[in-house]
């Protein structure tokens, strides 16, 4: 199975392609940005496609992250996606975009015993965080459900023993309770390599739909629009 995921909830773009048969990944990009993504997006796709030796009528399944995030970027992937499923006739399969950070996190765990979950912080802004916990094994298993809060009461919520933390917001959280959680830093942004490995264990749910946790903080740009790519 070939699977194109691709992410442009928070400060960043990128997009990869995996195949499950013993390949892995086999073509990505991330590239930060804070805004345009709508005009980088599709371009992105196209190379990854051809760099993995591909055409877009290989492609399998399309993974793409849901949210939380800011609204436009959300809003950019998603559509993306819808309208590659219709062109190629293929499933898309989603993820949080923290889930995608979590994924990232549990790579580095094999030398960290004292670690008994993964919990992420994303810079919501207003002073708040995007924050979910997950389980360290078992498939990296939803321990609650996407929120936003204070970093206090991110914090506050390390119940289970040591977490290990990542996200823009980690350090925010971690600070209210330092002996509760090893910060890891370099890890920040959903990146489309994790998103796609970990497309193959979950099941298709139809057309995607954005996860908003709160209101825009502005209206959606006018006469933005994604590239068109032939397929």
């Amino acid at each position: 199975m070939n699977i194109l995921a691709f992410d442009t909830c928070l400060d960043a773009c990128s997009a990869a392609v995996f195949s499950d048969g013993g390949e892995g990944v086999r073509a990505c990009a991330f590239e930060p940005m804070a805004t345009g993504q709508a005009e980088r997006l599709i371009p992105m796709i196209s190379e990854v496609v051809g760099t993995a030796g591909l055409t877009f009528e290989d492609v399998d399944r399309i993974a793409v992250t849901v949210g939380p995030g800011t609204f436009t970027g959300t809003r950019i992937a998603i559509a993306a996606a819808r309208a590659l499923a219709l062109a190629m006739n293929v499933p898309v399969v989603t993820a949080t975009s923290l889930a995608v950070v979590a994924q990232q996190v549990a790579r580095h765990l094999n030398n960290m015993p004292d670690v008994a979950a993964i919990a992420v912080a994303a810079d919501a802004r207003r002073g708040q965080v995007y924050w979910q916990r997950f389980s360290r094994g078992g498939g990296l298993a939803a321990l609650c459900e996407p929120q936003v809060l204070t970093p206090e009461e991110a914090a506050s919520q390390a119940t289970e023993g040591i977490y290990a933390l990542a996200g823009s917001a980690a350090d925010a959280v971690a600070r209210h309770a330092p002996a509760k959680y090893r910060v890891f830093a370099s890890i920040e942004l959903p990146r489309a390599e994790d998103l796609a490995a970990m497309a193959p264990h979950i099941l298709p749910a139809g057309s995607p739909n954005p996860l908003y946790l709160r209101p825009a903080d502005a209206k959606p740009q006018v006469g933005k629009s994604i590239a068109r790519v032939a397929i």
